[in-house]
């Protein structure tokens, strides 16, 4: 569920891809695929995501680029 716009980046076959991705509607993200959430608005941008799989812990992410300074 998510109230505002997300734009969502992935990197797809050697290129970048861009989706927008409104109230009530959801986008898959494939394992391993690296991946970026921008809130393109200046509304707040309200998500829930889902994990699949086997193991859904925290701490088999790897961060790339995060601006945020999270490790």
């Amino acid at each position: 569920m998510m109230k505002s716009t997300a734009k969502v980046v992935l990197e797809e076959n050697g290129g970048i891809k861009e989706y927008f991705v409104h109230e009530n509607e959801s986008i898959y993200v494939p394992k391993t695929t690296k991946h970026r959430l921008v809130n393109p608005g200046k509304i707040p941008l309200e998500l829930i995501e889902v994990q699949v799989g086997e193991y859904v812990e925290e701490d088999d992410i790897v961060r790339f680029n995060d601006v945020y300074g999270r490790c």
